[in-house]
């Protein structure tokens, strides 16, 4: 069996009932990584009774789950997806091929929801003030910090990302600017997910994630 060329990192507290679907959803030949982050529901049984390679990773956040994925894995890609069911792993090719081609280095998807009650409305806030803040950080004209993204896992190694909370998706689109990587931003669907959100289900949650991306804004700007 030849080695899969896209790792997929999944970030995963209590999604047993969205593993499943998510992962039969995954393009054929890719291999999904779940990163349990202390779930009490069985999800690391669920994702390993679906073929998943599961990585325990005890500290707490989704930057620790995220950046625990990106080191256990071992193709030359990687992409990242909620385990939520909220995106569809299905739509993962269509954001790797500008990366696959060599057009660019990195691709985020923009979240485009199908559903009312998708994208809660102070989530939604938050993520179109940030974006906007982001786009003056960086220079780089994105309208989301969406989780969907695809990279070299070389290159995503060799940024030295240090976030391990709800800051990691910002700081790499930050740190992947500085280093002049050239990156694109397509649409993707955006459905209602699957059980509760630990971030934008929750105003606390989102004022934690807009506190942790302020800060890495802050130290942009200086």
């Amino acid at each position: 069996m030849s080695s899969p060329q896209v790792d997929v990192v999944l970030p995963c507290l209590d999604e047993a009932g969205a593993l499943p679907w998510v992962l039969g959803r995954l393009p054929e030949g890719w291999r999904a990584i779940v990163v349990d982050n202390g779930s009490t529901d069985g999800s690391a049984d669920v994702a390993r009774e679906h073929g998943a390679l599961v990585v325990e990773e005890a500290r707490r956040g989704f930057g620790a789950a995220a950046h625990a994925g990106l080191e256990a894995a071992t193709a030359p890609y990687v992409a990242f997806c909620d385990a939520d069911a909220s995106m569809d792993p299905a739509d993962l090719p269509t954001l790797a091929a500008p990366v696959l081609a060599g057009d660019a280095e990195l691709v985020l998807g923009r979240r485009r929801p199908t559903a009312r009650g998708a994208w809660p409305f102070h989530a939604r806030v938050a993520n179109r003030v940030l974006a906007h803040l982001m786009r003056r950080a960086s220079g780089v004209a994105l309208h989301d910090l969406g989780p969907m993204r695809v990279a070299s896992r070389e290159g995503l190694l060799g940024l030295g990302l240090l976030d391990r909370r709800s800051g990691y998706p910002l700081e790499m689109v930050l740190r992947a600017s500085e280093a002049g990587w050239r990156i694109h931003e397509l649409d993707v669907p955006y459905s209602p997910r699957v059980g509760r959100s630990k971030v934008t289900g929750t105003i606390r949650g989102t004022v934690r994630a807009v506190e942790d991306m302020s800060r890495l804004l802050r130290e942009a700007g200086r």
